[in-house]
């Protein structure tokens, strides 16, 4: 069975996204944690099913939402490092290596 860990950074930006997305519209802050926690749930039961962007990173894309999540495998850890927005620093995971 796969063990999860989210970086502390990644937290962040999911809060901060969410607190954002709140700010736009009643409970669309919800269902972006929704989003987000789906396609991590989606990541860690088939993490081969997303392309890898670099070698060892894969990128799942968060639905409705122009997000990522960027993971990386270390069997039985998936490890998210960043869940970014795509159009504004999409590589800024690099720095989390």
């Amino acid at each position: 069975m796969r063990r999860l860990e989210i970086r502390q950074e990644a937290e962040v930006e999911i809060l901060d996204a969410a607190l954002r997305y709140e700010r736009e519209r009643r409970d669309l802050g919800f269902r972006f944690e929704s989003e987000v926690d789906v396609t991590i749930r989606r990541a860690m039961e088939n993490p081969l099913q997303f392309p890898e962007i670099e070698p060892g990173i894969r990128r799942a894309l968060v639905r409705i939402f122009p997000y990522g999540v960027f993971f990386l495998v270390e069997e039985p850890l998936v490890l998210v490092i960043a869940v970014l927005h795509l159009h504004r620093r999409p590589d800024a995971w690099k720095d989390r290596l």
